[in-house]
């Protein structure tokens, strides 16, 4: 989880304070270069910090001179580490996982600190073209000068291989499969062709890819065996435990509230297990005490939906309320993500209701809301 907002190496009024939602390498600039002035293990060619180092930036800790850095993922620390050591090898990293698993997040994180910088982006669409990942043209100087290096516009991926950086491409499942296979020659050879120009660009030491691609779009657009054996899959879970996913979504909901100008999350600690726990019996198909089962609805009910849930109750009790999260904050929320098909959700949802809500001690009054927004 990260702490978006401005850091000493951030002046007021510099444009990364100003955004909205800083990219890694500016919210964390302070810790990034806390880390590289302590870090004297070795460091792969073209790496801002170690392998050591890079991990301690994900997952948190404390430096010999005091500096704490605050955890960016919460989860298996060997998932982070063969993770890393993946980019550190010739083999590019897919982060895999159901929605809401932080995929996108991590891999952020893992190219502001191995590269600096995160922005080489290529976002995955049923709409993507070969263009996005290779390179395209400038048409007026094509069309003015004929083909030549100045009329070429490089991609993400092809600034990445230039300078030996890391680039990110998202939900690479979304991509249609020959645009996909483009990455093949990339990733194996290393080069990238220009044969309009008879040249090609060979990746530099130090250059790497990160992909995502999510659980819920497998058979959308299977990766070929040729492209998937050219990568090392990292599965990302759920969290593991509800006193884990608490602490997810009470750090990132704190974060978000601070650059929000919202109420510290800590007020409504009850309200955040509430909703953590609505979402994994949910997600399980079986309530708590494992004594009932239950239907699970269409959605994913990720730790980032409930994020999202707890994010705007805060705002409602910060603007319509006395600050203080409460059931009826975060009763529709919860309603508009477990109930996304209205047919077949919401008979799930009701029952859920009538028989685990109602009955469970010291729920009566997030009963009362959950219905009162449902009716």
């Amino acid at each position: 989880m990260t702490v978006p907002g401005t850091t000493a190496s951030e002046p007021a009024g510099s444009d990364a304070a100003k955004a909205l939602r800083p990219h890694a390498e500016d919210a964390f600039a302070d810790e990034l270069a806390a880390l590289a002035a302590a870090d004297d293990r070795p460091r792969p060619v073209g790496w801002r910090l170690s392998p050591w180092a890079v991990a301690t930036y994900l997952l948190g800790g404390a430096l010999p001179d005091g500096t704490v850095i605050t955890p960016k993922y919460v989860g298996p620390r060997r998932i982070v580490e063969v993770a890393v050591t993946t980019l550190a090898t010739d083999r590019a990293l897919l982060l895999l996982g159901v929605p809401g698993t932080a995929k996108t997040w991590v891999s952020e994180h893992l190219a502001a600190a191995v590269s600096g910088d995160s922005t080489l982006l290529v976002q995955g669409t049923a709409g993507t073209p070969e263009e996005a990942i290779r390179y395209g043209w400038d048409y007026a100087r094509l069309l003015a000068h004929g083909p030549s290096r100045d009329a070429l516009v490089p991609s993400p991926v092809m600034r990445a291989m230039a300078d030996g950086m890391t680039a990110r491409v998202e939900e690479l499942t979304r991509i249609p499969a020959d645009v996909q296979d483009t990455l093949i020659t990339i990733l194996s050879e290393k080069t990238l062709p220009i044969p309009e120009l008879g040249q090609e660009v060979q990746a530099v030491r130090g250059f790497n890819l990160i992909a995502t691609a999510n659980d819920r779009d497998r058979g959308v657009n299977d990766l070929s065996s040729a492209l998937r054996r050219r990568f090392n899959t990292v599965v990302l879970p759920l969290p593991a435990t509800a006193e884990a996913e608490v602490d997810i979504v009470s750090r990132r909901v704190g974060q978000l509230g601070r650059s929000l100008d919202l109420p510290e999350a800590p007020e409504g600690l009850e309200e955040i297990r509430r909703v953590v726990t609505v979402f994994r019996e949910l997600r399980s198909g079986t309530s708590q005490d494992g004594r009932t089962k239950l239907k699970s609805p269409s959605g994913t009910l990720s730790t980032a939906e409930a994020i999202s849930v707890v994010t705007g109750g805060l705002a409602l009790a910060a603007h319509f309320g006395d600050g203080v999260l409460r059931p009826g904050d975060i009763a529709a929320g919860i309603l508009g993500a477990v109930v996304r098909d209205p047919a077949a959700d919401r008979v799930v949802w009701q029952e859920y209701l009538e028989t685990v809500v109602r009955e469970r001690d010291g729920w009566k009054d997030f009963y009362r809301a959950c219905r009162e927004v449902s009716a």
